[in-house]
Protein backbone atom coordinates (compact mmCIF):
# COMPACT_ATOMS: atom_id res chain seq x y z
CA UNK A 1 0.00 0.00 0.00
CA UNK A 2 0.90 3.73 -0.77
CA UNK A 3 1.48 6.37 1.22
CA UNK A 4 1.41 9.64 0.18
CA UNK A 5 3.23 12.17 1.98
CA UNK A 6 1.72 14.52 4.00
CA UNK A 7 4.75 17.17 3.67
CA UNK A 8 3.67 19.88 1.27
CA UNK A 9 5.56 20.08 -2.33
CA UNK A 10 6.99 23.53 -2.48
CA UNK A 11 6.13 25.01 -5.96
CA UNK A 12 9.34 27.02 -7.25
CA UNK A 13 8.45 30.09 -8.93
CA UNK A 14 9.73 30.89 -12.09
CA UNK A 15 12.68 33.03 -12.60
CA UNK A 16 11.93 36.47 -13.81
CA UNK A 17 13.68 38.05 -16.24
CA UNK A 18 14.91 41.53 -15.62
CA UNK A 19 13.75 44.34 -17.77
CA UNK A 20 16.52 44.64 -20.28
CA UNK A 21 17.71 48.71 -19.64
CA UNK A 22 17.19 50.52 -22.83
CA UNK A 23 20.77 52.08 -24.12
CA UNK A 24 20.91 55.82 -23.26
CA UNK A 25 20.22 57.80 -26.53
CA UNK A 26 22.77 59.65 -28.03
CA UNK A 27 22.28 62.97 -30.30
CA UNK A 28 25.79 62.38 -32.43
CA UNK A 29 25.42 58.47 -32.85
CA UNK A 30 21.91 59.32 -34.24
CA UNK A 31 22.94 62.48 -36.35
CA UNK A 32 26.05 60.42 -37.62
CA UNK A 33 24.39 57.58 -38.92
CA UNK A 34 22.11 60.12 -40.55
CA UNK A 35 24.45 61.77 -42.36
CA UNK A 36 26.10 58.59 -43.61
CA UNK A 37 29.47 59.21 -41.91
CA UNK A 38 31.21 57.08 -39.67
CA UNK A 39 33.46 59.22 -37.40
CA UNK A 40 36.66 58.22 -36.89
CA UNK A 41 36.77 60.63 -33.71
CA UNK A 42 32.70 61.04 -32.64
CA UNK A 43 33.93 63.32 -29.92
CA UNK A 44 34.37 66.16 -32.85
CA UNK A 45 30.34 65.88 -33.49
CA UNK A 46 29.22 65.40 -30.15
CA UNK A 47 31.06 68.51 -29.50
CA UNK A 48 29.41 70.18 -32.68
CA UNK A 49 26.10 69.68 -30.71
CA UNK A 50 27.37 71.49 -27.71
CA UNK A 51 26.20 74.79 -27.06
CA UNK A 52 27.31 77.03 -24.46
CA UNK A 53 24.47 77.48 -21.92
CA UNK A 54 25.27 73.30 -21.38
CA UNK A 55 28.41 73.97 -20.09
CA UNK A 56 27.10 77.07 -17.76
CA UNK A 57 25.35 75.42 -16.08
CA UNK A 58 26.74 71.63 -15.61
CA UNK A 59 30.30 73.08 -15.41
CA UNK A 60 30.94 76.58 -14.61
CA UNK A 61 34.47 75.77 -14.59
CA UNK A 62 34.72 74.90 -18.11
CA UNK A 63 33.96 78.29 -19.84
CA UNK A 64 37.06 79.20 -19.21
CA UNK A 65 37.82 76.83 -21.79
CA UNK A 66 36.46 77.48 -25.33
CA UNK A 67 37.33 73.62 -26.21
CA UNK A 68 33.91 72.94 -24.01
CA UNK A 69 31.47 73.92 -26.87
CA UNK A 70 30.85 74.57 -30.04
CA UNK A 71 31.75 77.86 -31.07
CA UNK A 72 35.28 77.36 -32.34
CA UNK A 73 34.22 74.62 -34.72
CA UNK A 74 31.03 77.23 -36.05
CA UNK A 75 33.71 79.78 -36.66
CA UNK A 76 35.70 77.22 -38.95
CA UNK A 77 32.07 76.05 -40.19
CA UNK A 78 31.52 79.18 -41.29
CA UNK A 79 34.83 79.67 -43.39
CA UNK A 80 34.53 76.21 -44.73
CA UNK A 81 30.93 77.42 -46.07
CA UNK A 82 31.48 80.09 -47.48
CA UNK A 83 34.60 78.76 -49.65
CA UNK A 84 32.84 75.88 -50.77
CA UNK A 85 29.41 77.99 -51.41
CA UNK A 86 31.10 80.81 -53.58
CA UNK A 87 33.69 77.93 -55.65
CA UNK A 88 29.93 75.95 -56.38
CA UNK A 89 28.21 79.23 -57.14
CA UNK A 90 31.28 80.07 -59.57
CA UNK A 91 31.57 77.30 -61.65
CA UNK A 92 27.73 76.23 -61.68
CA UNK A 93 26.87 80.01 -63.23
CA UNK A 94 29.68 81.27 -64.89
CA UNK A 95 27.61 83.83 -66.35
CA UNK A 96 26.73 86.16 -63.60
CA UNK A 97 28.74 88.84 -62.58
CA UNK A 98 30.18 89.13 -59.05
CA UNK A 99 27.81 91.42 -57.45
CA UNK A 100 25.02 88.36 -58.65
CA UNK A 101 27.12 85.52 -57.29
CA UNK A 102 27.70 87.89 -53.97
CA UNK A 103 24.03 88.51 -53.54
CA UNK A 104 23.54 84.72 -54.09
CA UNK A 105 25.58 83.41 -51.57
CA UNK A 106 24.43 85.95 -48.93
CA UNK A 107 21.21 84.40 -49.31
CA UNK A 108 22.40 80.44 -49.16
CA UNK A 109 24.67 81.02 -45.86
CA UNK A 110 22.28 83.23 -44.22
CA UNK A 111 20.76 82.56 -40.53
CA UNK A 112 17.34 81.88 -41.86
CA UNK A 113 18.26 79.34 -44.96
CA UNK A 114 20.82 77.30 -42.28
CA UNK A 115 18.21 77.36 -40.04
CA UNK A 116 15.57 75.51 -42.44
CA UNK A 117 18.33 72.92 -43.22
CA UNK A 118 19.52 72.73 -39.78
CA UNK A 119 15.32 71.97 -39.34
CA UNK A 120 15.23 69.31 -42.15
CA UNK A 121 18.31 67.20 -40.62
CA UNK A 122 16.30 67.34 -37.42
CA UNK A 123 19.16 68.91 -35.52
CA UNK A 124 17.30 70.92 -32.98
CA UNK A 125 16.53 67.59 -31.40
CA UNK A 126 20.15 66.37 -31.20
CA UNK A 127 21.41 69.51 -29.58
CA UNK A 128 23.31 69.08 -25.97
CA UNK A 129 21.45 72.42 -24.17
CA UNK A 130 21.10 73.60 -20.92
CA UNK A 131 17.34 73.38 -19.01
CA UNK A 132 17.42 77.13 -19.22
CA UNK A 133 18.17 77.54 -22.77
CA UNK A 134 15.75 74.13 -23.51
CA UNK A 135 12.25 75.95 -21.66
CA UNK A 136 13.26 79.30 -23.68
CA UNK A 137 12.62 76.83 -27.33
CA UNK A 138 16.38 76.84 -28.02
CA UNK A 139 15.82 73.71 -30.36
CA UNK A 140 14.04 75.80 -32.54
CA UNK A 141 16.28 79.29 -32.48
CA UNK A 142 16.94 79.83 -36.11
CA UNK A 143 20.32 81.33 -34.50
CA UNK A 144 21.37 78.21 -32.68
CA UNK A 145 20.53 76.08 -35.28
CA UNK A 146 22.28 77.87 -38.00
CA UNK A 147 25.29 77.74 -36.03
CA UNK A 148 24.98 74.05 -34.74
CA UNK A 149 25.07 73.18 -38.48
CA UNK A 150 28.14 75.17 -39.20
CA UNK A 151 29.99 73.13 -36.50
CA UNK A 152 28.39 70.06 -37.97
CA UNK A 153 30.82 71.02 -41.23
CA UNK A 154 33.88 71.97 -39.17
CA UNK A 155 33.70 68.75 -37.28
CA UNK A 156 33.14 67.01 -40.65
CA UNK A 157 35.95 68.67 -42.02
CA UNK A 158 38.29 67.67 -39.64
CA UNK A 159 37.32 64.10 -38.91
CA UNK A 160 37.54 63.63 -43.13
CA UNK A 161 38.40 66.63 -44.90
CA UNK A 162 37.46 68.93 -47.06
CA UNK A 163 35.46 66.81 -50.10
CA UNK A 164 33.77 65.20 -47.27
CA UNK A 165 32.30 68.52 -45.66
CA UNK A 166 31.73 70.18 -49.13
CA UNK A 167 29.56 66.76 -50.08
CA UNK A 168 27.44 67.34 -47.10
CA UNK A 169 27.35 71.22 -47.72
CA UNK A 170 26.16 70.57 -51.64
CA UNK A 171 23.72 68.00 -50.66
CA UNK A 172 21.72 69.79 -47.61
CA UNK A 173 22.22 73.17 -48.20
CA UNK A 174 23.20 74.46 -51.88
CA UNK A 175 21.00 71.62 -53.56
CA UNK A 176 17.88 72.70 -51.72
CA UNK A 177 18.35 76.26 -53.23
CA UNK A 178 18.93 75.45 -56.71
CA UNK A 179 15.50 75.93 -58.08
CA UNK A 180 15.60 79.56 -56.52
CA UNK A 181 18.97 80.04 -57.89
CA UNK A 182 17.90 79.26 -60.97
CA UNK A 183 14.86 80.58 -61.31
CA UNK A 184 16.50 84.22 -59.88
CA UNK A 185 19.02 83.95 -62.41
CA UNK A 186 16.86 83.46 -65.52
CA UNK A 187 16.61 86.53 -67.62
CA UNK A 188 12.89 86.23 -68.25
CA UNK A 189 11.77 85.35 -64.64
CA UNK A 190 10.25 88.15 -62.17
CA UNK A 191 11.09 86.12 -59.31
CA UNK A 192 12.50 89.13 -56.36
CA UNK A 193 12.62 87.06 -53.13
CA UNK A 194 14.86 85.67 -51.06
CA UNK A 195 17.21 82.34 -52.49
CA UNK A 196 15.35 79.53 -50.47
CA UNK A 197 12.31 81.07 -50.24
CA UNK A 198 10.51 78.45 -52.57
CA UNK A 199 7.12 79.76 -51.31
CA UNK A 200 7.55 82.99 -53.05
CA UNK A 201 9.49 82.30 -55.59
CA UNK A 202 6.33 79.46 -56.72
CA UNK A 203 3.92 82.21 -56.09
CA UNK A 204 5.61 85.02 -58.13
CA UNK A 205 6.21 82.66 -61.32
CA UNK A 206 2.73 81.03 -60.39
CA UNK A 207 1.62 84.83 -61.04
CA UNK A 208 3.71 86.03 -63.54
CA UNK A 209 2.09 82.91 -66.12
CA UNK A 210 -1.44 83.86 -64.99
CA UNK A 211 -1.90 80.71 -62.59
CA UNK A 212 -2.76 83.00 -59.93
CA UNK A 213 -1.53 81.93 -55.91
CA UNK A 214 -0.18 78.11 -55.18
CA UNK A 215 -2.85 76.70 -52.66
CA UNK A 216 -1.08 74.29 -50.31
CA UNK A 217 -3.70 71.54 -48.68
CA UNK A 218 -2.79 69.63 -45.37
CA UNK A 219 -3.58 66.02 -46.54
CA UNK A 220 -2.17 64.04 -43.81
CA UNK A 221 -0.33 64.05 -40.19
CA UNK A 222 1.41 61.15 -38.75
CA UNK A 223 3.71 60.48 -35.01
CA UNK A 224 3.00 61.38 -31.77
CA UNK A 225 2.50 65.41 -30.48
CA UNK A 226 6.22 65.82 -29.58
CA UNK A 227 7.45 64.34 -33.14
CA UNK A 228 4.61 65.23 -35.42
CA UNK A 229 5.15 65.27 -39.05
CA UNK A 230 3.12 66.98 -41.52
CA UNK A 231 1.66 66.09 -45.01
CA UNK A 232 1.40 68.94 -47.82
CA UNK A 233 0.33 69.15 -51.27
CA UNK A 234 0.27 72.29 -53.46
CA UNK A 235 -2.04 72.71 -55.59
CA UNK A 236 -2.92 75.64 -58.89
CA UNK A 237 -6.27 76.28 -60.52
CA UNK A 238 -6.27 75.25 -64.45
CA UNK A 239 -6.19 77.63 -66.60
CA UNK A 240 -9.04 75.99 -68.31
CA UNK A 241 -11.58 76.08 -65.72
CA UNK A 242 -13.02 80.17 -65.51
CA UNK A 243 -15.17 79.33 -62.22
CA UNK A 244 -11.81 78.35 -60.64
CA UNK A 245 -13.09 74.86 -59.28
CA UNK A 246 -10.52 72.72 -60.49
CA UNK A 247 -7.27 72.69 -59.00
CA UNK A 248 -3.85 70.45 -60.26
CA UNK A 249 -1.49 68.95 -57.73
CA UNK A 250 2.57 70.66 -58.48
CA UNK A 251 3.64 68.28 -55.69
CA UNK A 252 3.43 66.95 -52.27
CA UNK A 253 6.03 66.88 -49.17
CA UNK A 254 6.45 65.85 -45.63
CA UNK A 255 7.95 68.34 -42.72
CA UNK A 256 7.89 68.58 -38.84
CA UNK A 257 5.89 71.47 -39.23
CA UNK A 258 3.22 72.88 -41.56
CA UNK A 259 5.62 75.67 -42.23
CA UNK A 260 8.26 73.21 -43.48
CA UNK A 261 6.30 70.84 -45.35
CA UNK A 262 5.06 73.82 -47.37
CA UNK A 263 8.54 75.44 -48.60
CA UNK A 264 9.24 71.27 -49.17
CA UNK A 265 6.51 70.74 -51.54
CA UNK A 266 6.88 74.24 -53.26
CA UNK A 267 10.87 73.36 -53.91
CA UNK A 268 9.69 70.42 -55.26
CA UNK A 269 7.13 72.26 -57.70
CA UNK A 270 9.90 74.79 -58.43
CA UNK A 271 11.99 71.73 -59.24
CA UNK A 272 9.94 70.69 -61.98
CA UNK A 273 9.13 73.90 -63.39
CA UNK A 274 12.76 75.46 -63.73
CA UNK A 275 13.96 71.99 -64.96
CA UNK A 276 14.24 73.76 -68.58
CA UNK A 277 15.94 76.76 -66.97
CA UNK A 278 18.75 74.30 -65.60
CA UNK A 279 18.97 72.72 -69.31
CA UNK A 280 19.50 76.10 -70.92
CA UNK A 281 23.18 77.31 -72.06
CA UNK A 282 24.73 79.33 -69.49
CA UNK A 283 24.07 82.68 -69.33
CA UNK A 284 26.39 85.06 -71.34
CA UNK A 285 27.67 88.00 -69.44
CA UNK A 286 25.80 91.68 -69.30
CA UNK A 287 27.90 94.04 -71.28
CA UNK A 288 27.10 96.31 -68.51
CA UNK A 289 28.63 96.36 -64.94
CA UNK A 290 26.42 95.11 -61.68
CA UNK A 291 23.53 98.40 -62.00
CA UNK A 292 21.53 95.80 -63.77
CA UNK A 293 22.05 92.88 -61.81
CA UNK A 294 18.38 91.72 -60.31
CA UNK A 295 17.53 92.51 -56.99
CA UNK A 296 16.75 90.08 -54.06
CA UNK A 297 15.31 90.75 -50.67
CA UNK A 298 17.19 89.24 -48.05
CA UNK A 299 14.32 89.48 -45.14
CA UNK A 300 14.47 86.70 -42.71
CA UNK A 301 10.58 86.96 -42.52
CA UNK A 302 8.69 84.53 -44.00
CA UNK A 303 5.08 85.13 -44.89
CA UNK A 304 3.26 81.20 -44.06
CA UNK A 305 -0.02 81.02 -45.70
CA UNK A 306 -2.01 78.97 -42.82
CA UNK A 307 -3.66 75.59 -43.60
Amino acid sequence: MNTKSSTPQRRTKPATRKPESKPEPNPALDLAQGLGHTFRNPHLLELALTHRSLSYETNPESLADPRSDNEQLEFLGDAILGLVIAESLYRRFPGSREGELTRLRASIVSRRHLGEMALRLDLGSRLLLGRGEERSGGRTKPALLSNALEAVIAALYLDAGLPTAAAFIDRHILAPALPSLQLALDPASTFSGAVGDHKSALQEHLQAAGLGQPQYILTGQSGPDHQKRFRVEVRVHQPSDPAGDSTTALASAEGTTKKEAQQEAARLALTQITGQIASRPARQPKPTGDSHAHSHSHSDDLSDTPT
